[in-house]
């Protein structure tokens, strides 16, 4: 759904209300309105709403009760709830900016498998708030949606590929796929994730703007599914793996706002893509795999995939020394026990860069919460035979070590933060439908508009 001008007209107004701001609104409305809201029984309460009738049989207005548990996404409810027309907010609302986004998010739908029409309830901008630039947004979380909610039958490594080059090209972005024999040579653990599948994987290297601006790379983890590999998963924890590329959708989205705000920097994207499926030619548990950086890997579980891939990807993002490098990851259910399904984790050295991110979250209603990389832990990934193992094969802190075994692959970047993501809305809220996510997407185009524009 995309925002309608400002000054849209006719627009049903919307009265967001609370015990203390009713009894003046009351007073405004015409009688008969004002009767009505008594005889309905209306109450200023969160999730309360009534519609107001004109004497000639239309509709004079809205009364919804503010809900301040739901946040500035709360009003974003009311598309899913009034009927077809035009509306606007009425009253001064904390974050008009993120009520309007949150209307155009609550109407997305996903349509590819079955027919389920958006809302019809259209709203026009607040005062002060840019239409275009909110309807962009919606957009690109619109298309990264449509990405996690893919099933893999219908996205695999070949299709991730293909969105991230039919973006470049709505963009003059320059977008290469990197996959067979070459893939092999430069990108040995990308390779090796993905070569028990029929569908060969790839890595997608995007990139945008002018080479001397300042250097931005964004990191997606596009695992189309994963079985767990040989270290197979049980079936219930299968159920949602066609989300395990989230971290690619998140990265395509924060391009697609970054380009489409014609932000001053060198964008660049790159996506490993693969599915872990199972073979002959699978990798297995105790296998040591050479990475792109030079590293030997010990594999200690075939399940802990995305980070393999990630490596691979970082440590080309790194040979440049970008001033900003973010990955974007649905690693570890251990994250998602610490923080839940909402939260994402932040890690990052970079005490600033941090606290940045924090606040263009906390700023955009897409908020993060920083873990520690607890440099001793680094010693739960020693190998006896390779350099590295890239699991810690014990209970404690599984987040954070995978967070220290990315961070073991991106050494010259100026700052580097990782992200632990879920991907997916467990149940349905205001602006956030329930099914895939692009969380942090939002944030990450806050903290480059905060940087650069």
């Amino acid at each position: 759904m995309t925002l309608l001008p400002s000054d849209a007209m006719p627009a049903t107004p919307i009265w967001c209300v609370d015990a203390e701001t009713w009894p003046a609104l009351a007073e405004t409305l015409p009688e008969a309105a004002a009767a009505f809201a008594r005889a309905s029984g209306f109450e200023p309460k969160p999730g309360r709403l009534c519609l107001l009738p004109e004497t000639g049989g239309g509709l004079h207005g809205v009364l919804a009760g503010l809900d301040p548990a739901a946040g500035p996404f709360g009003p974003g409810r009311l598309a899913d709830l009034l009927p077809a027309g035009t509306y606007r907010f009425a009253t001064p609302l904390p974050a008009p900016a993120l009520a309007a986004l949150s209307w155009c998010l609550t109407g997305y739908r996903f349509g590819r498998y079955r027919d389920r029409p958006a809302p019809e309830a259209r709203l026009a901008a607040p005062e002060g708030v840019d239409a275009g630039a909110t309807g962009r947004i919606a957009a690109a979380v619109a298309a990264g949606r449509d990405l996690v909610n893919t099933p893999a039958n219908d996205l695999g490594p070949a299709e991730i590929a293909a969105a991230a080059q039919a973006l470049a090209g709505r963009f003059g972005a320059a977008c290469t796929v990197t996959l067979g024999d070459d893939l092999a040579a430069g990108f040995p653990m990308i390779a090796a994730v993905g070569r028990a599948s029929d569908r060969a994987p790839r890595l997608v290297d995007l990139t945008w703007g002018p080479d001397d601006a300042p250097r931005v790379t964004l990191v997606g983890k596009g695992v189309a599914f994963d079985t767990g590999g040989l270290d197979i998963k049980p079936s219930a924890a299968m159920l949602l793996m066609k989300k395990d590329m989230a971290g690619a959708a998140v990265a395509l989205a924060a391009a697609e706002m970054v380009m489409g705000s014609g932000l001053p920097v060198r964008l660049r994207v790159l996506i490993p893509t693969v599915e872990n499926a199972i073979s002959g030619s699978a990798f297995r548990p105790g296998d040591v795999l050479a990475s792109r950086q030079g590293l030997t890997v010990e594999i200690g579980n075939t399940d802990a995939e995305g980070r393999l891939i990630l490596a691979d990807a970082l440590s080309l993002a790194d040979e440049e020394a970008p001033d900003l490098l973010i990955d974007f990851a649905t690693l570890t259910g251990a994250a998602r026990v610490a923080l839940g399904p909402d939260l994402p984790a932040l890690f990052t050295e970079d005490d600033a860069l941090a606290a940045e991110m924090a606040e263009a979250g906390n700023a955009v209603a897409d908020p993060v919460w920083r873990l520690p990389l607890w440099a001793p832990y680094r010693s739960m990934l020693e190998s006896k035979i390779a350099d590295i193992n890239h699991v810690s094969g014990g209970p404690f802190a599984g987040a954070v070590t995978a967070a220290l075994f990315l961070r073991r692959f991106a050494v010259r970047a100026k700052a580097h933060a990782h992200l632990d993501l879920y991907g997916w809305n467990p149940s349905t809220k205001p602006g956030r439908p329930e099914g895939g996510e692009v969380q942090t997407a939002r944030l990450v185009h806050a903290l480059l508009e905060r940087r650069y524009g």
